[in-house]
């Protein structure tokens, strides 16, 4: 796994799980009473893909994910000097927004498993998990415009931006998968939208709810589409050689869905022998009518290729790269040494995470 220059030692006193958890325990309560709004059966179905009920509708202690979106959210309302529940309804805009993308994905994907359990599509069916989604977005919007502030409203046109570009990285993964070839550039713009943009919402939303002014915003929208880009390289690096008791998600994952992840591009634009093999190898699956039913050991030999091509190399090295213009942006914004601390524990977290 990639490793993170040294942090600050102000940044070292920081407990992340406290700050994480900070982020979960504010925004969580408002976000069911969000998803509460919801007819039913989506209501239902959206509490199961939260974590919250099993397939049966029992309550369950369900993992709901890192919570990385909603502890930035928060935090950001400290930049503006306003108290961390000011940032409240823009970590719940996110996260409805983030599960939204979820749901479709999943589908898109074909992916089966997300946080150890069975996805929505497969329990509750495609259907359920189109409508359940569309939901989660339209109370996403509902969540910051009923605040009816001008700054509610500065925030909601911030969010719908990132959505599109969320939205955009969507069409471009898919899009790739289709194709021999992709370059780093391609693959760094679609992850910048699919990831970037909405973790650089989250890290400046709650600052603009608390009236900070566009110039602090964008700064701080900067470090999250930086730190975006680095936790997306990481998620690349699972995606492969991630252990699957930890992601929750089958092993080589990324290799089965044919994904065109950081690894694979850097792996077939470094030249050499290892990499025109996995280039002559991955032009061949593409046209294969079994690559479905292909064993552990093929899938594990695209690896080892992809990691002798310098691939999983490079995207280390990208990771810690986009996570110092992440901790960089910082210094445009003027904020007390202890919020920006957590900024940067929070940046050093996501890189060094195993799940």
């Amino acid at each position: 796994m990639p490793t993170v220059p040294p942090a600050s030692t102000a940044s070292d006193a920081v407990d992340v799980t406290a700050l994480l958890e900070r982020g979960r325990t504010l925004a969580t309560p408002v976000l069911r009473a969000a998803v509460d709004r919801l007819a039913p059966p989506m209501d239902t179905v959206a509490a199961y893909h939260f974590g919250w009920i099993d397939a049966q509708g029992n309550p369950t202690d369900g993992d709901g994910g890192k919570a990385v979106r909603p502890a930035l959210a928060v935090l950001s309302a400290e930049v503006a000097d306003a108290a961390p529940e000011v940032g409240v309804p823009g970590a719940v805009a996110v996260e409805l927004v983030h599960n939204f993308s979820l749901l479709h994905d999943d589908l898109m994907d074909g992916d089966e498993q997300r946080r150890h359990r069975d996805t929505v599509w497969k329990v509750h069916g495609p259907a359920q998990a189109i409508l359940v989604g569309d939901a989660l977005f339209a109370l996403a919007n509902e969540v910051l415009l009923e605040l009816g502030t001008v700054d509610a409203g500065r925030a909601t046109r911030r969010l719908t931006t990132a959505t599109r570009a969320l939205i955009d990285g969507q069409a471009q993964d898919i899009s790739y998968e289709h194709r021999d070839r992709v370059s780093v550039e391609e693959c760094l713009e679609m992850e910048g939208n699919k990831t970037g943009a909405l973790l650089a919402c989250a890290s400046s939303i709650g600052a603009v709810l608390g009236g900070a002014d566009d110039r602090t915003a964008d700064a701080l929208e900067k470090y999250g589409y930086h730190l975006g880009l680095a936790f997306q390289a990481v998620d690349d690096l699972l995606g492969i050689w991630g252990d699957p008791e930890a992601t929750g998600k089958q092993t080589w994952s990324d290799l089965r869905q044919r994904k065109k992840s950081l690894p694979v591009v850097a792996a077939l634009a470094a030249g050499g022998s290892a990499s025109e093999q996995l280039g002559e190898i991955l032009a061949a699956d593409a046209k294969s009518s079994d690559f479905e039913n292909f064993s552990e050991e093929e899938f594990a030999a695209r690896a080892a290729l992809i990691e002798e091509a310098g691939g999983r190399e490079w995207t280390a090295g990208e990771a810690r790269r986009q996570h110092t213009i992440a901790i960089e942006a910082l210094n445009a914004v003027d904020m007390p040494e202890q919020v920006r601390a957590r900024f940067t524990a929070l940046a050093d977290f996501v890189v060094v995470r195993k799940r």
